[in-house]
This record gives C-alpha cells, sequence and structure tokens, in this order.
C-alpha cells in the first residue's frame, strides 16, 4: 500500500507531466498548487481561449476506476469557488474560463495523460 509520502510524489509527478503537457498545447502556466484558505487549484493555465482550471489526478496501476471518476460533484463545487477567487484576486476580467481534468497513469515505464478540456461546466 502506497502511504502518503509516495502519493505525493505521484501528484507532483503527474503535475509536471501535465503542465508540459499543456504547454505543448500551446498554454501558458500561471500558477501551480493555487491556494487560498482550504480551496486549491492544481493547474491554472491560459490560452488563446481564455484561462484553464485544471484538476490533475494521478494513480499508479493497477487502479481500481478511473482517476477521473474522483472528481464529483463536490469536487468540482470547491475546484469553482477556488477559481471564482483566483479570478477576483488576479483581475481576470472578461476571460472565457473552462475546467478541465487531466488524468495520469504510471504504469511501469509508461505514462498515459489524458486530458479532458471543459470537463464540467459550472450550473449558477
Amino acid at each position: 500500500m502506497e502511504n502518503r509520502k509516495d502519493t505525493g510524489k505521484v501528484g507532483r509527478k503527474g503535475e509536471d507531466l501535465v503542465c508540459l503537457y499543456l504547454m505543448r498545447l500551446g498554454h501558458t502556466i500561471l500558477a501551480r498548487n493555487w491556494r487560498s484558505g482550504h480551496l486549491e487549484i492544481d493547474i491554472v493555465s491560459m490560452n488563446r481561449d481564455g484561462v484553464h482550471f485544471v484538476e490533475v489526478k494521478s494513480r499508479r496501476a493497477p487502479m481500481t476506476a478511473d482517476p477521473v471518476e474522483s472528481v464529483g460533484s463536490a469536487k468540482q463545487r470547491k475546484i469553482i469557488s477556488a477559481a471564482i477567487r483566483y479570478a477576483g484576486k488576479a483581475g481576470l476580467d472578461d476571460v472565457e474560463f473552462f475546467f478541465d481534468v487531466a488524468a495520469v497513469v504510471f504504469d511501469g515505464k509508461t505514462t498515459e495523460i489524458r486530458y479532458y478540456p471543459q470537463a464540467y461546466i459550472p450550473i449558477r
């Protein structure tokens, strides 16, 4: 069983890989592990379309479920709240926001990144 330290290393490595992946797609990384109180955003990036708030889920194979499944409605609400706070502090006006999820699966010598742009849309 993985301990918390190993889980943190896997998470950081996954976030590193997703940042590189996003940069190859033309994104500029604005923030990583941005926190405000109990709220956190893994990656904030910007491309020509707008600002992307990216939740990264990293796992080692074998897994019992797809990592994306752990981004349920409660987690989405927290990320949306964090994004609103981030936008206010960063002075982001008239910019389109996107909520993306990236899943990173480490399987021995291979690594798979699955990126889901606009994975969910906030409903007000």
